[in-house]
């Protein structure tokens, strides 16, 4: 009886299997940057849909920029929104403070503020998230704030840009990112 009891604990778990995060890296670096990056059923986003990708997702968006040596801000943001998901926090900071814009190009979009939020969020500094919010908040409207996607629709923005997603971070104080960010709990889409 000892042991039977004695193997029972030496058992150990099943391990769980890896995710599959292949993908055709040639493929890939042949896409130009809205085929890569701005489709929303290609590019790098069904790999970074898959559970347990987001690293695998993060690398590739990184290759897809050293390769094209492409240096614009939503591609930083993006991938750091994929480490911050898999858990790299400060690579993921480092990613979203190369996005920050000069005051006189965000005049009236309030995307620093975001970035300062997103910061705050992972950096467990909720008076600076309250304050970017804040911030957001008093981001006057424009008089047209739509935009045509490449297909031709034509979508109203909410106003201002990005303040569900900083009141998710609010709402779900002391999650992961990737529970705040992608839980509807968290994030209500406006």
């Amino acid at each position: 009886m000892i042991a039977s009891l004695l193997l029972a604990m030496a058992q150990t778990e099943p391990a769980q299997a890896e995710p599959d995060c292949s993908y055709d890296l040639q493929a890939m670096l042949e896409l130009d940057q809205r085929s890569f990056d701005q489709d929303m059923d290609g590019g790098w986003r069904p790999l970074g849909m898959r559970e347990g990708c987001e690293i695998a997702t993060a690398e590739l968006i990184r290759a897809w920029r050293h390769e094209k040596r492409a240096h614009d801000s939503i591609l930083y943001w993006h991938e750091g929104q994929l480490r911050a998901s898999g858990g790299q926090t400060d690579e993921a900071i480092a990613l979203f403070e190369l996005t920050y814009k000069s005051p006189d190009q965000d005049t009236d979009f309030g995307w620093n503020h975001y970035v300062d939020g997103t910061i705050a969020f992972l950096q467990d500094d909720r008076e600076r998230l309250d304050t970017a919010i804040e911030r957001l908040k008093q981001v006057p409207e424009p008089e047209n704030n739509s935009f045509t996607r490449p297909d031709g629709t034509v979508i109203q923005m909410s106003w201002p840009p990005n303040l569900p997603v900083l009141e998710g971070f609010a709402r779900c104080w002391g999650k992961t990112y990737k529970q705040a960010y992608g839980t509807e709990e968290c994030f209500v889409r406006p």
